[in-house]
């Protein structure tokens, strides 16, 4: 947080995404915290590297690294841990909005200590929730994305960790992103699945390091599917 409307260096990446020094920072501390308290597991974060074996911590210091550097306090601290490659913890920490959420597999999931619960609503009462439009105009999906556009309640766009956390909570129903890495949405997985949501791919298979994420209510998400794996 100390670094958070603070002045600090903002640098490409290879890929063109931004890194700061506060993301850097905060995936040395949690792997040094890791490697303190589960010495035999491996970690895999957004700025320093992949690790590999049974048991993997999957880190991402800052999801929505654009807004933080532009003063924008939707972001988050996402950490999951993923047995056998399967999230059984996540956690996702917005300190610049005073939100904690956390969910073990088996043992549901909470925001600041309240139980999460997806809704229930239909896809024509539903609120739609989506990354930028630039991902999604002239593209493949284009018009699948327009028409669902037209068929939901309302439409947000607000990327990030934070839409799928709004279908955690059943603030929102559905929330799409073309393409997440890892680290993006290893502790979305879980936290959104032990709401009672669902999480797969666009085409309604699980989730891969750079797959589409479809994040939904139980309700809207066979629809979901069915429209947006037609192309």
């Amino acid at each position: 947080m100390s670094y958070f409307l603070g002045e600090f260096e903002v640098r490409q990446k290879v890929d063109l995404t931004p890194v700061t020094q506060a993301d850097l920072e905060v995936e040395t501390a949690i792997r040094e915290m890791i490697a303190d308290r589960f010495p035999a597991d491996a970690v895999t974060g957004e700025e320093q590297g992949e690790g590999a074996g049974d048991r993997v911590w999957i880190v991402d210091p800052i999801d929505g690294t654009r807004n933080f550097a532009d003063g924008v306090p939707i972001w988050a601290t996402l950490l999951a841990l993923q047995v056998e490659g399967r999230s059984v913890l996540g956690m996702a920490s917005a300190p610049a909005m005073g939100e904690r959420y956390e969910a073990v597999r088996g043992g549901g999931a909470h925001w600041n200590g309240r139980e999460l619960r997806a809704s229930e609503r239909k896809l024509d009462d539903a609120f739609m929730v989506f990354s930028s439009v630039d991902d999604w105009l002239g593209g493949p999906r284009e018009d699948a994305f327009l028409a669902l556009l037209r068929d939901t309640r309302r439409s947000r766009g607000f990327g990030d960790f934070w839409g799928h956390m709004l279908v955690a909570r059943g603030a929102a129903d559905l929330m799409m992103e073309p393409a997440l890495r890892i680290w993006d949405w290893a502790s979305i997985t879980v936290i959104v699945e032990e709401a009672g949501g669902r999480v797969t791919t666009f085409e309604g298979e699980e989730p891969s390091d750079g797959s589409s994420i479809l994040t939904t209510n139980p309700i809207v998400h066979e629809e979901a599917v069915r429209r947006l794996s037609s192309r």
